[in-house]
């Protein structure tokens, strides 16, 4: 059964989910797919190449119908529309509104939240969506590290 894990209270959704991505690979997880709407992505895709100047975190934004090329099929972040774009990764980073469609296919659904009161009340159907269907819920308050 895919883990769910909410992060709360985050500052700043896209620079916190570029910290992300660079633990995960740095703690060598194979591939994560990051779903969101397509402003949201591109939003991303710019963070990802300016959020460390030392640093490049490699990635690839896939477009609703778009095929990967073989030569970048290796690339271990996936830019998606659809959750399902990337269900070849374990790890699924979420940024929309709505639950995450196909998210069962992940071992793993991150759920970025930042304080935002209308993203937060997003945030809380979210949650219901998935516990009414009997996932079992991580929470992670990011403004409050234990």
């Amino acid at each position: 059964m895919t883990e769910v894990q909410f992060h709360f209270n985050v500052p700043d959704r896209l620079v916190y989910a570029c910290r992300l991505l660079r633990k995960a690979l740095r703690s060598g997880v194979s591939g994560v797919a990051v779903s969101a709407p397509v402003p949201t992505l591109s939003r991303l895709d710019r963070t990802l190449w300016t959020f460390d100047a030392q640093e490049f975190i490699p990635h690839l934004m896939l477009r609703q119908g778009e095929t990967v090329a073989p030569r970048l099929e290796r690339t271990p972040i996936w830019l998606v529309e659809r959750a399902e774009q990337g269900v070849r990764h374990p790890v699924l980073v979420h940024l929309g509104e709505e639950p995450a469609h196909g998210f069962e296919s992940f071992t793993r659904l991150i759920e970025i939240v930042s304080t935002d009161p209308e993203e937060r009340e997003t945030a809380r159907r979210r949650w219901k969506h998935y516990a009414g269907r009997g996932y079992q819920l991580q929470r992670f308050d990011a403004g409050n590290p234990a």
